[in-house]
């Protein structure tokens, strides 16, 4: 590995410190994100794991489900430790499994979201909301120009984006203050690299979600050359990648087993030597 200090926190908005391995929360839903899971009580009992293991930051959305993986949080965690930092994201309808689901980024759907999602968790203030998706029917300013006023009534603490270029992100602070990026990024797609490298510049957190892509990874033998030699899975080494190559990403790998849960606790404890780094590097080709 480069020679740097590699650090386990980071201050979210510069004044939540949380740890830089936290829990994603779509696959406590049911199979292919809709609905509620075959056995609550098997997310129940990852999350409160995760909490017990250090976990300080969960990510979720209102669409989850919908609504599933806010409600199922609040049931196994409320009330909460007073340091856990839980961020959703409004914006997107889901109507069905997978990928069927529509933007809206309407004030007035932003409205109904940010107000649902307070009262499943049971908050009266989000420490970190996101804007799912800027919607194409919808100019990005007018939707900003809600979250400025929602956070400016006591609703948000701090504001994050989600699956945006750098213009978008440079847009958004004109109205608040951008305190986290959420983008698809893994070792092997890193098209949002310019957007991480702002992100460090400007002391924003950057989310990458689908580190694994599902496990379907080019270069996936090369990962698992690195694993083998490190008495390690794919996923820790995939993760482990990430951990390393910025101290502004935040991981949230999420899983609705304990075991795989605990697995991928360890990755900050991977060694990736500089070798092994080559490797990781070396899998992504630009188009």
């Amino acid at each position: 590995m480069e020679n740097k200090q590699i650090k386990s926190t980071f201050l979210l908005g510069g004044d939540l410190e949380v740890n830089r391995i936290g829990f994603g929360a779509m696959r406590i839903t049911g199979p292919q994100v809709w609905g509620m899971p075959e056995n609550p009580q098997n997310s129940i009992d990852v999350l409160r794991r995760a909490v017990e293991l250090g976990v300080n930051f969960i990510d979720t959305a209102d669409q989850y489900g919908p609504f599933t993986s806010e409600q199922l949080i609040a049931e196994a965690l409320h009330p909460y430790r007073k340091n856990l930092v839980i961020g959703t994201k409004g914006g997107l309808v889901r109507f069905g499994p997978w990928y069927d689901f529509n933007y809206d980024a309407s004030p007035q759907h932003l409205q109904d979201a940010l107000e649902g999602s307070l009262r499943r968790l049971k908050l009266e203030r989000f420490d970190l909301y996101q804007l799912h998706r800027i919607d194409p029917g919808v100019p990005a300013e007018i939707s900003f120009a809600f979250l400025q006023k929602a956070q400016q009534a006591g609703k948000i603490r701090h504001l994050g984006l989600s699956e945006v270029g750098v213009e978008d992100i440079k847009l958004a602070q004109q109205f608040f203050k951008v305190a986290s990026v959420q983008n698809k990024y893994s070792v092997d797609s890193r098209e949002w690299e310019p957007v991480l490298k702002y992100c460090e510049q400007q002391g924003i957190a950057f989310i990458p979600w689908f580190p694994m892509a599902g496990g379907d990874v080019h270069g996936i033998d090369t990962l698992q050359q690195v694993a083998d030699g490190l008495k390690a899975t794919k996923h820790q080494v995939a993760l482990s990648w990430l951990y390393h190559h910025s101290n502004n990403i935040l991981l949230i790998p999420g899983t609705s087993n304990v075991a795989h849960l605990e697995e991928n606790m360890k990755t900050a404890s991977l060694s990736l030597s500089a070798a092994d780094k080559q490797k990781l590097d070396e899998l992504y080709r630009p188009a």
